[in-house]
């Protein structure tokens, strides 16, 4: 097991070497640096690789035995279909799709320790082109000075240039679009929140789930500082319908694989759905309980969240054909389910 250290509020600000520098004073300033290099460090159930990285007083620091599993990198993010306006991927768990607004400006180098989803996918696409990865800048000879033709040319190529248009949580695996044109994202977006965009879901729940709608007003706070439904409807301050299908793909003994088609696309949807119709999520661990009751315990030993998102079908943005994608269960749900049936 973990030892897991809260940290106070004479950490905040700190980073996480002088965190854990100030939380083991028994370790060296190098033996702290070797911990986090050598993948033994979680920040709020994250892998940390970024000893200058800053905390805060309600964040929570696990320290591990054995070094946890690497970081995603682009050779994990295979590219499904791209064309001059569109790009889809398959995305891995444990990547987010996008770097927080804090964290835009750090330094190259930084950013490299733990790559979010758009900055992979932007070097698969580099890759792809044969062109030069963002952030690089041609090889000089030695002695040769810094040009500012050479700034220029390390500057973004403008055919790397991604437009997110919708996310997938950081555990969640499955197919991501993203548009390369302006008019692409313009009008993606658009379809998205048309709901003209169909998504579907493979999912594993606790129990038998048996077919069936689930339509609710969502809100940011239930009462206890997660997402949830409330039972004013759309009279709630800023709830907003969400609409899930849900249907049985497999009963197993204690559990269900299912498929949630979206309506529509609300922050957690299917993980707030399954919880309060009594079925949550393998792995979840935020949507397990109703308000006012104990967590619920996960008995399934999920290896993450199991959510994956199969299928994307649209109409393209520019070219007006139907276009349909599908990925199937990556190997760590796959080798699960197995386990399950067994």
């Amino acid at each position: 097991m973990p030892q897991t250290i809260h940290l106070a509020e004479e950490h905040s600000g700190l980073t996480v070497a002088a965190a854990l520098k100030r939380l083991l004073p028994d370790q060296s300033w190098s033996q702290v640096r070797k911990l986090i290099a050598s993948r033994r460090i979680q920040v709020n159930g994250n892998l940390c690789l970024d000893a200058e990285r800053k905390v805060a007083a309600s964040d929570v620091i696990k320290l591990f035995d054995e070094a946890l599993p690497r970081p995603v990198s682009q050779a994990d993010v295979p590219l499904v279909h791209i064309d001059e306006h569109i790009i889809v991927v398959q995305k891995p768990a444990g990547v987010t799709t996008l770097r927080h607004r804090e964290e835009t400006d750090l330094p190259e180098r930084r950013k490299q320790l733990q790559p979010t989803l758009d900055e992979l996918v932007q070097r698969r696409l580099a890759e792809h082109l044969g062109i030069a990865p963002p952030g690089t800048s041609p090889k000089r000879k030695r002695g040769e000075r810094r040009s500012n033709r050479d700034v220029s040319r390390a500057r973004p190529d403008k055919r790397l240039q991604i437009r997110p248009v919708h996310r997938l949580d950081r555990d969640t695996s499955g197919l991501m679009l993203f548009a390369r044109t302006p008019e692409a994202e313009q009008k993606l977006i658009r379809m998205f929140a048309r709901h003209e965009v169909q998504r579907a879901y493979v999912a594993v729940a606790h129990g038998r789930v048996e077919a069936q709608t689930i339509n609710s007003w969502l809100i940011r706070d239930r009462g206890d500082g997660l997402r949830g439904s409330t039972p004013l409807g759309e009279s709630a301050n800023g709830a907003l319908r969400a609409v899930t299908h849900v249907r049985p793909m497999e009963h197993l003994q204690d559990f269900t694989i299912v498929e949630c088609r979206l309506e529509t696309g609300r922050t957690h949807q299917i993980r707030i759905h399954l919880s309060e119709i009594g079925h949550p999520l393998c792995g979840e661990k935020l949507y397990t309980h109703a308000v006012g009751q104990p967590p619920r315990e996960d008995t399934s030993a999920a290896p993450r969240q199991a959510l994956h998102a199969a299928e994307l079908a649209f109409i393209h943005p520019i070219s007006q054909q139907p276009v349909r994608f599908r990925m199937p269960l990556p190997p760590d749900l796959k080798q699960w389910i197995l386990r399950l049936r067994s």
